[in-house]
């Protein structure tokens, strides 16, 4: 599952520059000051991640209550499949049932902080703006979170989102380091990767919620696994 999170924020990172490159691009950073500008960066990212695990705690804890339940497979099925759904699905049939108006106002209210933050060059800058940064609406990040959500564990579900954090961090580095860096080709070609990766991991989240008995990617259930233990005793 893990592994999962890291691929996620990996390519989510490519998906980031164009989402939250503009943000990166402007940090206050201090370009003449080596120590102070490596500090700064790694407050940005520090702020970003506590965001993702905050997030996170709360996907796994609602993921939880399928487990007490018993349904913690059934819901493994159920995000892989809506995982290649959001893919094959066309924009446009999303666009015509847009379910996020209902937060426009918080985003926006969101927005305004961060234009505040990106004018000031005090220390806490940099958390600030990481930290209302990983509030920002972002396809990949949803995704990583219909895998916190499948953790069905709160801490689990917070550590998923913090690996998803870490893995963003190197090309996120790049790009405020170097600007964009990525050519139109180079876009082309990360944008028609990032669908079928999805595509995968939806498929690999199918198999975990089937219980094939494959260690690492489909382990059996766990009450396949008590009675095995009972029948060798």
């Amino acid at each position: 599952m893990l592994f999962s999170a890291l691929l996620f924020g990996l390519l989510g990172s490519f998906h980031c520059i164009g989402m939250c490159g503009p943000i990166a691009f402007m940090l206050p950073i201090d370009r003449g000051n080596n120590f102070k500008r490596f500090y700064q960066i790694f407050l940005y990212h520090f702020g970003r991640i506590i965001t993702y695990s905050i997030i996170g705690l709360l996907f796994g804890l609602l993921g939880k209550s399928f487990y007490l339940f018993n349904l913690q497979q059934y819901l493994s099925i159920f995000i892989g499949i809506l995982m290649i759904l959001i893919v094959l699905i066309p924009n446009k049939t999303f666009n015509k049932y847009n379910f996020s108006k209902p937060i426009y106002r918080v985003i926006s209210k969101v927005k305004t902080a961060l234009g505040k933050e990106l004018k000031k060059k005090t220390p806490d800058t940099f958390f600030t703006i990481g930290f209302l940064n990983g509030f920002l609406p972002c396809g990949l990040v949803y995704m990583a979170l219909f895998g916190a959500l499948a953790t069905g564990n709160a801490w689990e579900g917070s550590l998923y989102m913090v690996v998803f954090g870490l893995g963003t961090i190197p090309l996120m580095t790049t790009a405020i380091y170097l600007g964009n860096f990525l050519t139109g080709k180079a876009r082309k070609y990360i944008t028609k990767a990032i669908p079928v990766i999805v595509v995968l991991m939806g498929l690999l989240f199918i198999l975990r919620g089937l219980g094939l008995g494959i260690p690492y990617v489909s382990p059996s259930p766990a009450s396949q696994q008590v009675d095995a233990q009972y029948e060798c005793s």
